[in-house]
């Protein structure tokens, strides 16, 4: 794999101290260390996750590293779950610098929510679409969405029968699910005034725990990255670390400042999938999830 680029002015010197961010699925993983690192920089940090223990062990190596954290425990397969999520952040803030719509599920066997929605759409695409969507108030002008697709999008062909589970297969419909991610950046960069919408895939990493409960095949290959020697595994795969280091990017560089509307991969913009970028299937997904969660945009 090719090494990122060193991230613009120097991220590490950015100062955040005034800052607040929420990042979704932050108690392991990818999730954590963006969420250590942006606490590095000095941010007040919404920790979020589902392990209550994991949480506040990573709020409280938050705190130790001079930064300020504040853990929050919620599902997010349900829109009522996420929407008590954003009750409780509007609870603690008036404003909200950085989202990070970070968390992300794979499963192997087909399953619908509560709401009728299969599983995996649900957290990984309606998740982040109501989370936004009830958060939208207390982001200021110049705050930042950033919300982590994946590379693997490309493998999705634009069809969205997500209230049904016949002839499920894991890997569409997490393609499936992050193609939305990167349809719901374009249209919600198109409505948002001010604040800056952007994805990212943060590469192949074995280290996170988003393949917990996937297929048996997926898990064994997994499984194999990470018994791997530290040096051969840089070579094809990230750890969580580098995993995390373009959505820390996306959130607190200034030379992503007005950027809006993109897809990044290692700290750069890079051109999706044909698909990803069709602004009307982009506006009938957007349609859809309103039907879904039952929640309109003005």
């Amino acid at each position: 794999m090719s090494h990122r680029p060193e991230v613009g002015a120097g991220v590490d010197e950015i100062d955040l101290s005034e800052k607040t961010a929420l990042v979704t699925g932050s108690t392991s993983g990818i999730g954590r260390e963006t969420a250590l690192a942006l606490g590095r920089l000095g941010a007040t940090v919404f920790v979020h996750g589902r392990n209550r223990k994991a949480g506040r062990r990573v709020a409280a190596a938050i705190d130790a590293a001079g930064g300020d954290a504040v853990f929050f425990r919620a599902g997010l397969s349900d829109v009522e779950t996420v929407r008590h999520l954003a009750e409780e952040v509007r609870a603690r803030t008036d404003r909200l610098d950085v989202l990070v719509n970070n968390a992300g599920a794979h499963f192997a066997e087909g399953q619908l929510t509560t709401d009728g929605v299969e599983r995996t759409f649900a957290v990984n695409h309606l998740a982040p679409f109501v989370l936004t969507h009830d958060l939208r108030d207390v982001l200021p002008d110049d705050g930042r969405v950033v919300t982590v697709s994946s590379g693997v999008h490309p493998r999705a062909d634009g069809t969205f029968d997500v209230t049904t589970i016949d002839d499920y297969d894991g890997l569409d419909a997490y393609a499936r699910s992050k193609l939305a991610n990167v349809l719901f950046t374009v249209e919600l960069a198109r409505r948002l005034d001010g604040p800056t919408a952007n994805c990212c895939h943060p590469g192949l990493v074995p280290g996170s725990h988003l393949w917990r409960d996937a297929s048996i095949p997926v898990r064994l290959a997994v499984g194999l990255l990470e018994r791997l020697p530290a040096s051969l595994v840089r070579r094809v795969a990230d750890t969580p670390a580098t995993g995390a280091e373009t959505s820390v990017y996306l959130a607190a560089s200034p030379d992503v400042a007005g950027v809006t509307g993109q897809y990044f991969a290692e700290c750069a913009p890079e051109e999706p999938s044909a698909t990803a970028t069709d602004e009307r299937l982009a506006r009938d997904l957007w349609a859809t999830s309103e039907d879904l969660t039952g929640i309109t945009w003005s």
